[in-house]
């Protein structure tokens, strides 16, 4: 790591930005930037060099009312305006997040460690939710539909909840905001979000440019702080209509129980377990080429990660030959550098739980191939990883995986792999890899 990249602070940040007003220490509540009651600040630190990039608002429960209350007085004029006038203040919204994409870009580096390029793509697509749901926005329209009853006719007219709360995680710091965000916005509902604690500096540069695209006061809040805290009041305040989770399945499950009480709408996006299913068919550089993009993209710290890959028998040799010479050639290091495939891992739990894993996965009879213990880069990099003859009764295949490690398995028969592919709590995705479309379809089915 230079030095350059180690002496990271706030003010190194502020100066490398075309626009400085994107990195914002205080909350967003009512159209208004907050400081937390007495000066209360969590730190945020750049995960590549542990260096302080900010220290943001630490807003407290009684805040977050504050927010709430924004939210539930700007929602009647808000679900009033036309459609299209909604759709007018996102779609510009849309338009100076793409031309803020660097600065974008280099705050969710700077803040959550993966590479610049994928940050990036992310400000794309993070973007595209916006200019997604503006369009569909105009399009909640009425429907008729026949009665049970003679003479009668009934119609179904959408309207908007009320106030909605986010809560997102760290790994899409950006993608995670606008695509819950702006369903609600466009559909008439307000907003109060509650990003991670690792990663707040995005959600809070959103807030400058929703601002800036003409959203009213307290129709978009950004509530920062103590996550049992905020989230606690979010579940529990009745003007919060609806809320909207991306996270773990245990923190879903604590939401959903907090939730009941009000009768909230929830929408969730828990824990993911993926298999990655290559048979003997396949052609073996796709096949490699989907599993990189499936595992190690952003570190490996996605709930769509492929963490169990089952090869058929017949071809394990030679893809996990070529699997191990790819991934021994990923280039580990500070996003900020040039050409970076694996930047760093976000905390010190999740480089333990990679450790743990690796070491349990060995001591069930695995074979390590590359990698298998922390980079010379620093005390969060971990070394792309690739783990062979991996047992179903390890840890890594029981539990989600948020790393670089890939873990190989054997399989003999089509039936045989479905069944240990579902054999797991987890759900959201799976990836075959196979020339033969009719069982492709099988798969999915």
């Amino acid at each position: 790591m230079t030095a350059l990249f180690a002496r990271t602070t706030f003010h190194d940040a502020l100066a490398r930005l075309n626009d400085p007003h994107l990195l914002r220490e205080l909350a967003y509540v009512g159209g208004r930037w907050v400081a937390g009651n007495d000066g209360a600040s969590f730190e945020v630190t750049d995960p590549a060099s542990s260096a302080t990039l900010a220290w943001v608002a630490a807003l407290d429960a009684g805040q977050t009312s504050e927010a709430i209350a924004a939210a539930s007085d700007a929602f009647p004029a808000w679900r009033d305006r036309l459609p299209q006038q909604r759709a007018a203040i996102l779609r510009k919204w849309h338009e100076l997040m793409l031309e803020a994409r660097e600065d974008l870009a280099l705050l969710m580096t700077l803040e959550q460690g993966k590479p610049l390029a994928e940050s990036r793509g992310e400000i794309d697509y993070a973007a595209s939710f916006i200019e997604w749901y503006a369009e569909e926005g105009k399009r909640l329209n009425a429907e008729s539909v026949t009665s049970h009853l003679p003479g009668a006719e009934m119609i179904v007219r959408r309207e908007a909840l009320g106030v909605a709360g986010i809560v997102t995680p760290w790994n899409f710091p950006s993608a995670m905001i606008t695509r819950k965000a702006a369903a609600a916005l466009a559909a008439g509902c307000t907003v109060v979000a509650h990003p991670s604690s690792e990663t707040p500096l995005s959600a809070l540069a959103l807030a400058e440019l929703g601002e800036r695209a003409g959203l009213p006061a307290g129709v978009f809040n950004v509530v920062t702080g103590d996550a049992a805290t905020i989230v606690g009041r979010l579940n529990a305040d009745p003007r919060v209509r609806a809320l909207s989770f991306t996270g773990s399945t245990e923190i879903g499950k604590l939401i959903a129980g907090q939730c009941a009480p009000t009768m909230k709408r929830l929408v969730m996006e828990l824990g993911g377990h993926a298999p990655l299913i290559v048979f003997a068919d396949a052609n073996i550089k796709k096949a490699v080429d989907i599993a990189i993009d499936a595992k190690f993209a952003t570190s490996g710290q996605d709930c769509l990660a492929a963490n169990r890959i089952y090869v058929e028998r017949p071809v394990l040799a030679a893809f996990t030959e070529a699997f191990r010479t790819r991934i021994a050639a990923l280039k580990v290091g500070n996003g900020l550098e040039a050409d970076v495939e694996i930047g760093p891992l976000m905390h010190e739990r999740a480089i333990a739980k990679v450790e743990e894993q690796v070491a349990d996965a060995l001591q069930h009879g695995a074979r390590l191939l590359t990698g298998g213990k922390r980079h010379k880069t620093g005390p969060l990099f971990y070394q792309p990883t690739l783990l062979t003859d991996v047992s179903d009764a390890a840890l890594i295949m029981r539990e989600e995986t948020f790393g670089p490690v890939a873990a190989v398995t054997a399989f003999d028969s089509e039936a045989e792999v479905i069944a240990r592919a579902n054999d797991t709590q987890y759900g959201l995705v799976a990836y075959v890899v196979t020339e033969n479309g009719a069982r492709q379809m099988r798969l999915a089915r």
